[in-house]
Order: C-alpha cells, then sequence, then structure tokens
C-alpha cells in the first residue's frame, strides 16, 4: 500500500510538471558497480581479500535537467551523488552530491556556462581519450595527473564552446574565497579537442593553488585532494599543483588504440615540508578490442617516473574482460600489477595500483577484481 500511494504521488507531481513545462525535462539516472577483489601486497600484508565497489563506473545516483528558454538558450542542472555499495555510505568527504552539483545555461551559438562543484577541462576532454573508461585500473599508481578524476573543483564557473568542426574549447575558473588574498585557494584550468571518425586528441593545463598559509591552513583549496597515496604523499605541503596532459587515440574498426603524456609538478614554499620542486612524467598506451558488440578485451602500460626533490619509478600493466548481459548490465574482471623502486620522498617507493591507492608496503602489488555493474 505505501508503495502505491508513493506511486501515485510521484505520477501526479510528474504529469503537473509535464503540463506546467512542456519544453522541460527532468532525469534521474545511476550506477551500481561492485565486485570481489584480491590484493597481492596491501599495507604490508600479503594478501587481501574484499569488496570492491566502484571498479569500472563510481557507484552514482543523479538528476539533471533542462529547460528551453528559446532562441537557441537553455537552462540546465546537474547533481549528482557517489556511494559505496557495500556500506551505503556517502562519498566524496561525505558530501551529498560530491561528484557534480551545478546549473547554468546553454547557447547552440555561444556555448554553455555553468556554476557550481564540478569536472575540469582537463578530465572532460581528455578522459574520453584513454583507457579510464574502462576501470581506474589504468590510471597512474596514485592517480598523480587526476586521470581518474580524483580531484574535483567547488565554487567552479566553466565555459564549454560549441563544436568547431569537430573542435571544443573549455576554460575554468574557481576563486578560493579567501578574505585577502585572491589567489589562495583558487584553481583554474583550460583544455582544447578534436574529434575526428578516426582520430581524436586533446591537450590541456591545470593549476590548483594549495592554500596560502598566511591566511588560511594549507590544503584550504577549492580543489579535493590530489594526495591519496604514498605516491605523492609526501608532497602534500605543495604551494601549488600544475598539471599538463596531452592525448589522442585512434579507431580502425573494432580496434581502439590510444596513449598519453603527463607532467605534474609540485612547488614548494617556506611553509612547505619539502625543499624546491617535485614533478612526475607519466606516459600510458592502451589498445581495446571489441571482439563482438557485447564482448570487449582491454589491455595497457603506464609508465611513472619522479624527479626533483626525490626519484622514484613505477611501471604498471594492466588487462581487462567486459561481457555485456544487456545494453543496462554488464560482467567484468580486471586485474592490474604495479612495480616500484627508487625513494617516494619519505622513504621506500611503495607500488600502487592505478586510483585504487592502496599502499601495497612492499615494492609490488596485484590487484585483480571480477564484477557486475547495472546502469539505469
Amino acid at each position: 500500500m505505501k508503495r502505491q500511494i508513493i506511486s501515485v504521488v510521484a505520477l501526479g507531481a510528474a504529469a503537473y510538471v509535464t503540463g506546467a513545462h512542456a519544453q522541460s525535462s527532468v532525469t534521474l539516472y545511476g550506477v551500481v558497480d561492485t565486485g570481489i577483489a584480491y590484493i597481492h601486497n596491501s599495507g604490508g600484508q600479503s594478501s587481501q581479500w574484499k569488496m570492491s565497489s566502484g571498479n569500472l563506473s563510481g557507484n552514482q545516483w543523479g538528476l539533471k535537467g533542462t529547460e528551453d528558454l528559446g532562441g537557441g538558450l537553455t537552462a540546465n542542472f546537474q547533481l549528482e551523488s557517489g556511494f559505496d555499495l557495500g556500506s551505503g555510505q556517502l562519498q566524496n568527504n561525505g558530501r551529498e552530491f560530491g561528484r557534480q552539483a551545478f546549473v547554468g545555461l546553454a547557447s547552440t551559438r555561444y556555448g554553455a556556462l555553468t556554476l557550481g562543484r564540478q569536472y575540469d577541462p582537463v578530465t572532460d576532454l581528455l578522459q574520453p581519450l584513454t583507457a579510464d573508461n574502462y576501470s581506474g585500473l589504468f590510471a597512474p599508481p596514485g592517480d598523480i595527473d587526476n586521470y581518474d578524476d580524483s580531484a574535483r573543483f567547488n565554487n567552479a564557473v566553466k565555459w564549454t564552446s560549441p563544436s568547431w568542426g569537430g573542435v571544443v574549447v573549455e576554460a575554468m575558473y574557481a576563486p578560493g574565497g579567501i578574505a585577502g588574498s585572491t589567489g589562495s585557494g583558487q584553481t583554474w584550468s583550460a583544455a582544447a579537442a578534436y574529434s575526428g571518425a578516426a582520430l581524436s586528441v586533446a591537450g590541456g593545463f591545470l593549476h590548483a593553488d594549495n592554500g596560502n598559509t598566511g591566511l588560511s591552513k594549507r590544503g584550504t583549496t577549492t580543489a579535493d585532494s590530489f594526495f591519496n597515496s604514498s605516491v605523492n604523499a609526501a608532497y602534500a605541503s605543495a604551494r601549488s599543483i600544475n598539471i599538463a596532459r596531452v592525448g589522442g587515440q585512434y579507431v580502425v574498426g573494432s580496434v581502439t588504440a590510444g596513449a598519453a603524456y603527463s607532467y605534474t609538478q609540485y612547488t614548494a614554499d617556506a611553509s612547505s615540508l619539502f625543499t624546491g620542486s617535485e614533478h612526475f612524467q607519466n606516459g600510458s598506451v592502451f589498445a581495446s578490442w571489441m571482439v563482438t558488440p557485447a564482448f570487449e578485451l582491454i589491455g595497457g602500460y603506464n609508465y611513472t617516473k619522479s624527479g626533483g626533490n626525490s626519484s622514484a619509478t613505477y611501471h604498471q600493466a594492466n588487462l581487462g574482460v567486459d561481457y555485456l548481459l544487456s545494453k543496462r548490465t554488464d560482467v567484468y574482471l580486471a586485474g592490474a600489477y604495479t612495480h616500484a623502486n627508487g625513494q617516494n620522498g619519505a622513504g621506500d617507493a611503495q607500488a600502487v595500483v592505478g586510483s585504487y591507492d592502496v599502499d601495497a608496503g612492499k615494492q609490488s602489488q596485484l590487484l585483480a577484481i571480477v564484477g557486475l555493474r547495472h546502469k539505469f
């Protein structure tokens, strides 16, 4: 009876909204994705079995909508919440809509302007050209270049151009909001991409200020943390973070191959716990083969090297298999192996697979996951 009452109320509300705003639409959507993971070398222990949530896609539900204002202009919004499927807890530091929360206007002639918590332009335009569309396993160790969008950005104003012959440009600025300092905690970014029939390429730059200690605490910034594992934890006191990325992919029939390069820099000042600067360079390649329209094989390799304040090298190999049971449901098997050498700024470098951010406590780590994903 309770379900029937709720359904009647929901249908009545939907009918009212549809009648009052014939040119508007609101969509409820989401993804639930979980599996069982095996980790060899986790926190210094030789093995770990665990439920792993959000493997191919982050678990999420959201609302998005548009309203036609006429003359090629629309109003739009999106609210997106992330959660752990195993426990039901909110992710993104407990934010109700921690994945995305923005409102904006879009014009067929001038592009879109959005305001709120958002992805940066580099993520928007480069991520679709990488194997990250399959899994965070393919991100560099510790996701040091935000390959897997570990960081999102608060209070951001972003402009996205229309497509000009396949070329799209984005720019974003997020003011830090610290009284007495315009730049403290600010983030700015720009990127451009070209999408053709077979070849797609993109490149961009991101700068995040990590907080002026004269006016706030270090880490008081519009950006989420970039320091989530032992790979770069020694540089969490950086004055700023700079990330430059380029990448591309080429499609031939049922095969897609791609490559990417990134340069990540952490700068220091008198309040930092390290001197000079630290940088990471990462090169990655991947190839995906759609054996059938329902069956995908994918593999990749990451080479990451740090330099400056310390020096460490990471090699990471990745494999995945995905099978569609329907248009909305698939099963998958994925695995990755990482090996680390050198020093990470706080001691011996530890292996970390992709953006899973599990410190091995050793020089090597193996992660394997079998799971199920459903989209709605």
